[in-house]
């Protein structure tokens, strides 16, 4: 009989995870943009994007404002390695006319207090960075400025709700004129507890406060956090539960005695979660349950003292001195009798029973709400066990014999998958303000330094107009008879002189040789109303031995793939056209004739530069002496994408390629090309756009990273532009910055571990893998874990950012250079628009998830007056050699008719 008011007081497991589901929906419900304002549980951003990594140092001082004390404490952080910190405090009272007083008292008292502090610690003369902890729900959009929404824990000061309160407190200061403070950080005490817990355990990341009030907060992922531009890194949520079911939530698991306790508060139907667990209103808890008891005759023989009549006459320490068992029933017997209540024996065991379901239950439901955040945290880490660490503070937790017992053995059967170390927090929730504090300041430090190494990378507008004209000048001097022999950019001509027109028809054989793989295609070209191109191929390794041995090795290699090829296609007999895709830059007379300017891309082939790769090719077949081919043309792959794009549309006179490599091409007028004979039609021009910049024209805008990367490469002071836009060159330039940054300390925790060490780990790839849209920083870490870099989610934003740095500046050096190009083909046309098409391929250009966009933006900016096509190619180096084979067999039928 006296059990029954207890039986809906105790909570079974099931109860207890389906409390957790719905405090899981709750905090979904507080994230999202359409559903947190009328959410229950507010999940105010902190702004607080970082836990410390132990080198944070200095002298900090905060301020705790939440109790019946007021706390000032003077933190020195030592970056000694061993995180080690000296902590002086002073508490103030904070007297009940400035708790129920007006604002500006309390900021007044506040900025007193803080005077008297610093003047008995000799600071006067100081700079001092401040952290201030202000317990009570606060709206912030920054760190150092938050707006109270409502006031707690018996505070009631007017003119304060509704305004930022580091405001308040800058104004009160500057009544002071020998305090000079730069307050940095306004943290809840919650946050102040999980940052203070981070400091001696990098773990960390959930706070938890279970005293007088109760709340948690912890790490969650910008890009879940709608109420906050971003997507990138963590921010420590403070989830205010302690309203968790003022929207009725939990009015199932509510007892009488739960309403009545909240009817008799000071804010009736206001933070009820608070009211069932915190230590605040358990001990009135206990009271109304006695009190009900009593008056149906079960204790104390039925007789009603005035304690038990009055509100808050049983409290917090009687609870918890109660629950007390190694004293036996001595400490209870005591303390109702100080109650004047004087009990049996039976009445003690039963209210030490009432005392233990009430103190249960709270630990219960505490540990139910925290199974919610630490799933959360574990599926945010798409993990399926997690180790981590709950800083955790508050009376409640720190001096109630069994609290901490209960909470931790209900959270290790709520959560299984996840490994919890309960930290209690050592110098409380100010410390934790020092600790934002400082963070605040390594952040912003690191910040700077990071934003002054990557300044180099950034290409403001003025300077991309100067480089698209100075591509200009240099397309001009490749055309040219005078100045062609010591241009740059060579402005090869191909003589291709026309695009497909639909009448192309026949069976091709393609070769495409242009990087570590080798293809060999079969092309079936339809025309007509049926038009259509087949294709059939094979992909052949090229051995290093063989990119780096004798040219006749390297041709024979090609002859062998090529034999194996028409074997399996069953097509050795036939005597076919055969276009050639050497992506090298070669010097050509004629369609069929190419010699070899320079090997590029890490080949080295030796006795091919300055030979015709026609020739060495036919020779080489003469020597296998199995099968003859008709080699009609040996076409460049840029040429090859404008080609295949040309098929599809008219349109398409210009061909780019950003892949391993860079390079343009396109159709310029004869007239204009002085080394060709002739001045009819057009023909297309091979660019070989790479070598921009080798005679030093664009060094102005080079790095010391790109100095590095040339020094470091194969053909050091070739290629320059090439090695600042292209793929092969991009996550080499990446990983010296990465280097760069982590000597400085911004990276790793300073250390340079092995692999980063090694050239050419930092594929470009994960350029591309790192910069995708959302891409959550675990993932980030992964990639990063791939590499052998054991990242923070810190690193792993300063990675994405370096990534985003590099690629960038890639695309819109690109984009200037196509811009010239694009101006030049308008005004070759003399029209005042241009309508025109670049074929495009490469895998930057396909499989970065930005380079493209803003390559394209860059075209349009520098080139206003042309409106510029995009089209993706489909197979230019293969298909596209076969069209101009095609094509080129159909300029010579109809030259010889």
């Amino acid at each position: 009989c006296k059990h029954q008011y207890l039986y809906q007081l105790r909570l079974s497991d099931d109860v207890l995870l389906d409390v957790t589901a719905r405090f899981q929906a709750e905090m979904g419900k507080g994230l999202a943009r359409d559903t947190s304002p009328t959410a229950a549980v507010k999940m105010l951003p902190s702004f607080v994007r970082s836990l410390p990594d132990g080198s944070e140092k200095g002298d900090f001082l905060a301020l705790d404002l939440g109790g019946s004390q007021f706390h000032i404490h003077w933190v020195k952080e030592f970056d000694d390695g061993k995180q080690s910190s000296q902590l002086e405090s002073k508490s103030y009272p904070t007297p009940k006319e400035v708790m129920q007083g007006n604002g500006a008292e309390l900021f007044d008292y506040i900025a007193d207090c803080l005077s008297d502090f610093m003047e008995t610690k000799n600071l006067k003369h100081k700079k001092l960075p401040l952290g201030f902890t202000f317990s009570f729900p606060c709206k912030q959009t920054k760190l150092e400025e938050g707006v109270l929404l409502a006031w707690t824990k018996h505070f009631r000061v007017r003119g304060v709700q509704d305004t930022d309160v580091v405001s308040s407190l800058h104004r009160a200061l500057q009544k002071h004129q020998d305090i000079d403070v730069d307050v940095l950080a306004l943290v809840n005490d919650t946050v102040g507890t999980m940052m203070t817990c981070g400091y001696d355990d990098q773990r960390c990341e959930v706070g938890l406060i279970i005293g007088t009030g109760t709340n948690a907060c912890y790490m969650e992922e910008m890009r879940h956090i709608d109420l906050v531009e971003g997507d990138e890194g963590r921010m420590c949520i403070n989830t205010e539960w302690g309203a968790f079911g003022d929207d009725g939530a939990l009015d199932d698991l509510r007892t009488e005695f739960d309403r009545e306790l909240d009817l008799g508060s000071l804010n009736p139907g206001k933070q009820l979660f608070e009211k069932m667990i915190s230590s605040l209103y358990l001990g009135e808890l206990v009271r109304l349950i006695l009190l009900k008891m009593t008056k149906e005759g079960l204790l104390f023989n039925g007789k009603v003292s005035t304690a038990l009549l009055t509100k808050g006459k049983i409290e917090m320490k009687h609870v918890s001195a109660m629950e007390k068992y190694k004293e036996g029933l001595s400490n209870t017997k005591e303390i109702l009798t100080e109650l004047k209540l004087f009990p049996s024996e039976e009445d003690c065991v039963a209210v030490q029973h009432v005392c233990a379901v009430v103190s249960s239950r709270s630990a219960k439901l505490c540990a139910a709400a925290l199974a919610a955040i630490l799933t959360r945290l574990r599926e945010n880490k798409q993990l399926l066990r997690m180790r981590t660490t709950v800083g955790i503070d508050g009376g409640l937790y720190k001096t109630h014999p069994k609290f901490a017992g209960r909470l931790h053995r209900a959270v290790g059967r709520l959560v299984p998958a996840c490994e919890v170390r309960f930290l209690r927090s050592r110098g409380g929730s100010g410390r934790g303000a020092a600790v934002v504090a400082a963070v605040a300041r390594r952040l912003a430090a690191q910040r700077r330094r990071l934003h002054t190494a990557l300044a180099a990378l950034l290409l403001p507008p003025a300077i991309l107009w100067e480089l698209r004209d100075k591509m200009r000048a240099e397309l001009e001097h490749g055309l040219k008879r005078e100045t062609q022999a010591q241009a740059t950019v060579k402005m090869l001509p191909t003589f291709v002189r026309g695009t497909p027109d639909g009448t192309e028809k026949g069976k091709f054989l393609a070769l495409d040789l242009g990087g570590t793989n080798f293809r060999v295609l079969l092309v079936k070209i339809k025309s007509g109303r049926r038009r259509s191109v087949q294709m059939y191929n094979k992909i052949f390794a090229i051995p290093l031995e063989i990119m780096q041995g004798t040219g006749e090795e390297l041709f024979d290699h090609i002859v062998q793939c090529l034999a194996d090829f028409l074997e399996y296609m069953g097509i050795k007999g036939a005597r076919l056209p055969l276009g050639f895709t050497f992506s090298f830059p070669c010097r050509q007379a004629s369609i069929d004739k190419g010699t070899l300017v320079g090997w590029t891309k890490g080949f080295k082939a030796t006795d091919c530069e300055g030979e015709d790769v026609v020739d060495m090719l036919r020779e080489a077949i003469r020597r296998r002496n199995e099968f003859d081919l008709d080699i009609v043309a040996v076409v460049n792959d840029t040429v090859g994408t404008m080609m295949t794009c040309g098929y599809e549309d008219p349109n398409c006179e210009i061909g780019l390629i950003a892949g391993t490599g860079t390079n343009v091409c396109y159709m310029e007028d004869m007239k204009n090309i002085e080394i060709v004979e002739g001045n009819e039609g057009k023909m297309c021009i091979n660019t070989e756009w790479g070598a921009f910049g080798d005679n030093g024209c664009i060094d102005y805008i080079r790095t010391k990273y790109d100095r590095e990367v040339d020094e470091g490469s194969l053909n050091p002071g070739k290629q320059r532009y090439e090695k600042m836009t292209s793929g092969m060159y991009l996550g080499e330039i990446v990983r010296q910055i990465l280097i760069d940054l982590t000597k400085q300390g911004l990276l790793f925790r300073g250390h340079i571990s092995e692999s980063l060490r090694k050239k050419g780990i930092f594929e470009t790839k994960f350029l591309s893998q790192i910069e995708r849209d959302r891409l959550a920083l675990p993932q980030v870490r992964h990639v990063l874990r791939q590499l052998g870099l054991d990242s923070t989610c810190e690193d792993s934003i300063i990675v994405k950012e370096v990534c985003a740095a590099v690629s960038t500046r890639a695309a819109r050096l690109c984009g200037a250079g196509l811009a010239a190009v694009v101006e030049k083909k308008r005004e070759n046309q003399g029209v005042e628009r241009l309508q025109i098409t670049v074929g495009a391929d490469g895998t930057l250009y396909k499989l970065h998830p930005h380079f493209s966009r803003i390559l394209q933006e860059t075209v349009k900016e520098l080139a206003p007056q042309c409106d510029v096509s995009f089209m993706l190619s489909e197979d230019g180096s293969g298909k596209g050699a076969a069209l101009i084979t095609a094509v080129a067999k159909r300029l010579h039928n109809v030259g010889q008719k």
